[in-house]
């Protein structure tokens, strides 16, 4: 399944999600001002009647009760959100109130009619002569919501239609070099080094293919000159160089439009928090989904890049950021502690770690208005075993700390980012802030479970 259909299914479901919330609502708010009405109406009509009722009894000339009232509903014709019923001592119906002719030509589904129907209430009245049977009815009513609700229905039809057209043919522009670039790729993975990209409208994407068509003249120059194994171990690591490039590229491009979809989720939650409730909700499912795309986008993105430290090791390539960052801020102090043996601990750990300090120290660089990091990263073994077992990480700052009684860890991607990395090797993390006290980052990762 491509990436593209699975972006477009997500969207799908949600919108769909999104419509049925709505509808839920709307079919709810009818439902209540249905009975609302209904029970308005037949209130007022039991109340009317009883007038009529209790001036016939105090007014004997005006005639028996029955006829009175018999006389009375005549002239009153339909009576809306009610049916009376008039019947003589032995059960003979003397009065019919007429059906609603409102709407007649609309005919609500059963399904719609069993949401919002309220339960019919029946007033009984024994008068002299016969009886009189008032019952509320909301068929009238019922009419109405649905000519109503079924316009409504099919505007959030084409609106589902015309959002997911729109959705997939952005995807499917935005990604179409994609498969050019993939299809380069493998192309040169299998020698053929004249492979060569067009130029993209995408500046990202044209600059990948700019650097695939360098590194294809590259690599063709080198096979003529060295046509052996040396030169195919060159070629291997100039792919993963640009797979690499690849990887951070789409993570770029992607990442704007998951940004957009929680963007504009956001802004409807905040739009409607407080008079729609539930749709204030439904956006704040999206922009978890959209975190959850987000994540996912990088966890795709970690296994397409291999390790970046094979050359000078963990420990110096962590001298040499430190040193990079220092320099980009001078009136920082960055303190590194190193111990133990770290030029061993296999290529993929680390990277990780290496992306645990980096993303790390560029939080406390944007938010924590510190001037003084520290780190300390020591490969330890227990007491008694001279085997490594496990690696230490402690970074400090004295920034301007959090609280965390009311921080949403899940919402800041850079910890959730560096939580599922320790977690990926069965590591603790563990967050210690405070306002004003700085903050503390403890990982633990034990060695014994990476062999």
């Amino acid at each position: 399944m491509s990436l593209k259909f699975r972006l477009n299914l997500l969207i799908t479901l949600l919108s769909l999600a999104f419509i049925l919330v709505v509808g839920t609502i709307l079919v709810n708010d009818t439902r209540i001002s249905i009975r609302e009405r209904v029970e308005a109406a037949s209130r007022v009509t039991v109340q009317l009647l009883d007038t009529v009722i209790v001036s016939s009894a105090l007014n004997p000339e005006y005639g028996p009760t029955h006829k009175v009232l018999q006389s009375f509903l005549q002239s009153l014709g339909y009576v809306r959100s009610s049916h009376i019923m008039l019947y003589d001592l032995r059960g003979n119906v003397l009065y019919q109130s007429p059906e609603s002719s409102y709407k007649s030509n609309v005919y609500p589904p059963a399904w719609f009619v069993k949401l919002v129907a309220p339960n019919t209430e029946t007033v009984e009245r024994k008068i002299r002569y016969g009886t009189l049977v008032v019952s509320s009815s909301a068929a009238g009513s019922i009419r109405e919501a649905w000519s109503g609700f079924s316009q409504l229905m099919w505007v959030g039809l084409a609106f589902f239609v015309l959002l997911n057209v729109m959705v997939y043919a952005l995807l499917s522009h935005s990604l179409r070099p994609v498969n050019s670039i993939l299809k380069s790729i493998n192309r040169m993975e299998k020698g053929d080094l004249t492979a060569r990209l067009p130029a993209f409208k995408l500046p990202e994407f044209d600059r990948i293919g700019h650097s695939l068509n360098r590194m294809a003249e590259s690599l063709a120059a080198e096979r003529q000159l060295e046509e052996n194994r040396q030169l195919t171990q060159l070629i291997q690591s100039h792919i993963e160089d640009e797979r690499r490039s690849l990887a951070r590229e789409l993570h770029d491009e992607l990442g704007q439009y998951v940004t957009a979809i929680k963007t504009f989720a956001v802004a409807i939650s905040n739009k409607t928090k407080e008079k729609s409730p539930d749709i204030s909700s439904n956006a704040q499912v999206i922009v978890s989904a959209a975190n959850q795309i987000y994540d996912g986008m990088h966890n795709i993105v970690r296994k397409l890049r291999p390790g970046a430290l094979d050359n000078l090791g963990l420990s110096e390539t962590l001298r040499d950021a430190v040193n990079y960052w220092q320099n980009l801020h001078p009136e920082m102090t960055i303190n590194l502690s190193l111990e133990g043996n770290l030029d061993k601990l296999g290529e993929t750990l680390n990277i990780n770690i290496y992306r645990i300090v980096q993303e790390a120290i560029n939080n406390t660089l944007k938010h924590a208005q510190a001037n003084v990091i520290e780190i300390k990263l020591a490969v330890l073994a227990d007491a008694g075993n001279t085997e490594a077992s496990n690696i230490a990480l402690t970074i400090r700052d004295n920034g301007v700390g959090m609280n965390m009684a009311t921080v949403d860890q899940t919402q800041h991607f850079g910890l959730l980012g560096m939580r599922e990395r320790v977690q990926g090797f069965h590591g603790t993390f563990s967050l210690v802030s405070e306002p004003n006290q700085g903050t503390i980052l403890y990982i633990n990762i034990p060695l014994v479970l990476q062999a």
